[in-house]
């Protein structure tokens, strides 16, 4: 696997901010999915996966 830049991400790949959007779009479809089987610590788990996701956007975008 190639590698560039300081963050060791390889080629092609769009970065922390790319995967923390698609994270965030991917546990939110997943904790939906477990509310409605009612695994209510997946949802919960899943959930804060989707807020810690969320945050590291947010965080991007103010220039931490």
């Amino acid at each position: 696997m190639m590698f560039e830049g300081d963050d060791d991400q390889p080629i092609g790949d769009g970065g922390p901010a790319e995967a923390a959007h698609y994270i965030k779009g991917a546990v939110h479809d997943l904790a939906g999915l477990a509310r409605r089987h009612r695994l209510d610590l997946l949802a919960y788990l899943l959930d804060m996966a989707h807020l810690e996701a969320e945050e590291r956007l947010r965080l991007r975008l103010r220039g931490h």
